[in-house]
């Protein structure tokens, strides 16, 4: 098994640290009123974060941690690409979430920050398991690179389904045990209803964020692994990936049309990933069947699908609207 980087336990804290650091300020500073998050400003936020990303990816680790070169660079490149391009797929979800709620607009970044503060949480406890079972297991490697396989065929085939609420064990708990207000009362996830507290509506769709980011990170969290088994890079890579889901949802909220064939392409990422995974687990050559697979070439594989998907979606997407411009009465003729 490839040897991990060895981080001292102050750096992980250090990173930590920065990262509480530019939620309190997000959350205390630039969106303390509640307000709607335009789409100049949402691409403004994507771009900081992403800019981070790099920053990070390029300069801060490379001088943060020993022994970190220029492999990790691309395996901390091709993991967060492979994180950021699955939580795609997750804003599409919370968007559905949002419209079956009917959150109010100005409130949606609230829950937004409250969700992924908790998504940060449960894959940072996903994450320690991981590489734990990783390490002393290394056949589990084999296990995630099936279920990949199986999950993203399954993905390309099934069908969208909506928000069902009444399915989801944490809604149906919560309600048993809280009473929920008719009405969003402001920001607040809960208020005082005589003696006892009661949910608001927004507390529910936080709770289904988060399930729903549960959801997804058993599947994100396998996938990465099979680009790196180091701890440091794994987290990292996701907590960037996700503190850029906020802005992103404001962002492509608006676009999902565009992205018809996204959900294809990543359904092809999670397959490729998982057959990475099986032909070359990151350990030494035990098997006739072993073949390694460069990170780089991972890198620009991945890229190369989700590029495809996209420009495929826009180019669908433009012949569609030129076909219903040349169909409507009055339209240019046919050619």
């Amino acid at each position: 098994m490839e040897a991990w980087i060895g981080v001292p336990p102050w750096q992980w804290g250090l990173f930590v640290a920065c990262v509480l650091f530019f939620l309190a300020l997000d959350l205390g500073v630039f969106h303390r009123k509640a307000h709607v998050v335009g789409f100049r400003e949402a691409l403004a936020w994507t771009g900081l974060w992403v800019g981070l990303s790099l920053l990070f990816g390029f300069f801060v680790a490379p001088r943060m941690v020993d022994g970190w070169t220029h492999r990790e660079t691309v395996e901390y490149l091709t993991g967060y690409l492979v994180e950021l391009s699955l939580s795609m797929d997750n804003v599409f979800v919370i968007a559905m979430i949002f419209a079956y709620f009917r959150v109010p607009r100005e409130y949606q970044h609230r829950v937004l920050f409250w969700g992924i503060l908790g998504a940060l949480v449960m894959r940072g406890i996903m994450i320690a398991a991981g590489a734990a079972l990783v390490q002393r297991f290394l056949w589990t490697l084999y296990v995630f690179g099936a279920f990949l396989v199986v999950t993203g065929i399954r993905m390309l085939f099934s069908r969208e389904e909506g928000v069902h609420p009444e399915r989801n064990p944490v809604i149906r708990a919560a309600r048993r045990w809280f009473p929920i207000t008719p009405d969003y009362v402001g920001q607040r996830f809960f208020v005082r209803q005589g003696d006892r507290p009661a949910m608001t509506p927004l507390m529910l769709v936080l709770l289904m964020v988060e399930t729903t980011d549960l959801i997804f990170a058993l599947d994100s969290i396998p996938a990465i692994f099979g680009i790196t088994t180091k701890p440091f890079i794994v987290f990292t890579s996701n907590v960037f990936a996700i503190l850029g889901l906020r802005s992103l949802y404001f962002v492509l909220a608006n676009l999902i049309a565009l992205f018809r064939y996204l959900k294809a392409g990543l359904s092809v990422v999670l397959v490729f990933i998982g057959v990475k995974m099986l032909l070359d687990p990151h350990g030494p050559r035990q098997h006739w069947w072993q073949v390694e697979v460069p990170t780089t070439v991972a890198l620009v594989v991945v890229a190369g699908i989700l590029v495809t998907s996209i420009l495929a979606s826009v180019v669908h997407g433009l012949l569609e609207r030129r076909t219903a411009e040349t169909d409507r009465p009055g339209g240019p003729p046919a050619t």
